[in-house]
């Protein structure tokens, strides 16, 4: 990383002082290193569990610092943010440990369970607008009305600070590192660090990583790009275009930012479940999306990421983690085209235990599916220890019944 002094004016002083102004609220997460990780990587993986914050999430440090920085005015007259996750949650929560009015503008269809978390610390939530920029028209609209002071995401100075307190933490706990990779969605957090890293350990190389469908920095060190949007699992960094602060600070700071697919999140996110034992949301899961990805690039070295946030719906996780083994092969779905008479069934059954299967579904099909009125669709789901262990199961079944994977 080169030395260049940014026009938002944030220094490592800064970071320092929010640090000593969060620390009776903000969680000192734990910098643990991860043997399963380290192990399946090639690399020496050291993670920073940010998922363990009260509300799951490092945004919290950036709220705490910018809301300990109001007037008594201001605290008077109350605050207004706009979000659809991790940072309503964290603006809600400091309020109520300042005795705060917090007023909370989220899109119309955000998740019953996150709305339902951010007003369980007692802000008032406005549901309006299909999407962010939307919600941010009424959010303007209300803090015109109300005289409330805007405590912004991602781009505002102070929440840059507050978010590089999680870096300052980091490089305490683990310093040496080779590299961090940090996932940029406004661009917070990546900024946060690039204030402590060209300080303090200058020689650690810092990356960024982004989702295809929101990579405004994927040409980076070129200008941001337009992008398509969508829907994503890692809508933690679901973000069109980073903060002018952010991007101020960023500047050509980075080493790289690399560009990760939906699947590649989703196989990160149960990567951290099965072998961390750690949940991370899909922006918490990005970096090990990456590293994943590039294997040979981070082989041998001493690399690190948080955990950014555990904030992923228990029905999603679940899907999710479905999702995963099946592609690896650990789950088989097969198709048989049998014979519609009595006890096939069973001794299918009996087969697949012999070969050490554990059947999870059972699906009968007479009517429809099959071919011929004598004949019928068996679909079973049957889970295997490993993707070795599914192919035999797969070939040991084909020797005695017409079968194919679905």
């Amino acid at each position: 990383m080169t030395d260049s002094a940014s026009h938002t004016g944030l220094t490592l002083n800064d970071v320092k002082d929010a640090q000593k102004r969060i620390a009776a609220t903000i969680a000192r997460t734990p910098t643990i290193r991860s043997v399963a990780l380290s192990r399946m990587t090639e690399a020496e993986i050291i993670i920073k569990l940010e998922n363990l914050q009260a509300i799951g999430s490092f945004k919290e440090r950036g709220a705490a610092n910018r809301m300990a920085l109001l007037t008594e005015e201001e605290r008077n007259r109350g605050v207004i943010t706009v979000s659809a996750g991790n940072h309503a949650q964290g603006v809600g929560r400091q309020a109520s440990l300042l005795g705060m009015d917090a007023t909370i503008v989220m899109p119309r269809f955000t998740p019953a369970a996150k709305v339902a978390a951010t007003r369980s610390w007692g802000a008032r939530v406005v549901l309006a607008g299909d999407n962010f920029d939307e919600a941010v028209q009424t959010a303007e609209k209300i803090r015109q009305e109300e005289g409330r002071t805007l405590i912004h995401p991602f781009n505002d100075p102070a929440v840059i600070a507050g978010q590089g307190t999680c870096a300052l933490e980091m490089l305490e706990d683990a310093p040496e590192l080779d590299a961090i990779v940090i996932p940029i969605g406004g661009g917070g957090l990546m900024a946060g660090f690039v204030t402590v890293l060209k300080e303090l350990s200058p020689q650690t190389k810092l990356y960024g990583v982004q989702v295809e469908a929101y990579s405004p920095l994927g040409d980076y060190p070129q200008p941001p790009r337009q992008v398509p949007g969508g829907s994503t699992i890692a809508e933690g960094i679901a973000v069109i275009q980073p903060g002018n602060h952010c991007l101020d600070v960023i500047g050509q700071q980075l080493d790289g930012v690399f560009v990760v697919n939906e699947l590649q999140v989703e196989s990160a996110i149960t990567t951290l479940a099965e072998k961390a034992r750690q949940v991370g949301e899909g922006a918490g899961a990005a970096p090990l999306a990456a590293i994943l990805a590039h294997h040979d690039f981070f082989k041998g070295k001493k690399v690190g990421f948080p955990i950014s946030g555990g904030n992923i719906n228990a029905r999603i996780l679940a899907h999710v983690i479905l999702r995963s083994l099946l592609r690896d092969g650990r789950i088989l779905r097969l198709v048989f085209q049998i014979p519609d008479r009595p006890g096939l069934l069973a001794d299918i059954s009996e087969k697949i235990g012999s070969y050490g299967g554990n059947i999870i579904e059972v699906s009968h099909h007479r009517l429809f599916a099959a071919p011929s009125v004598q004949t019928a669709e068996l679909v079973i789901m049957i889970e295997a220890r490993d993707t070795e262990h599914a192919l035999d199961i797969e070939r040991e079944l084909s020797q005695h019944y017409t079968v194919q994977r679905d």
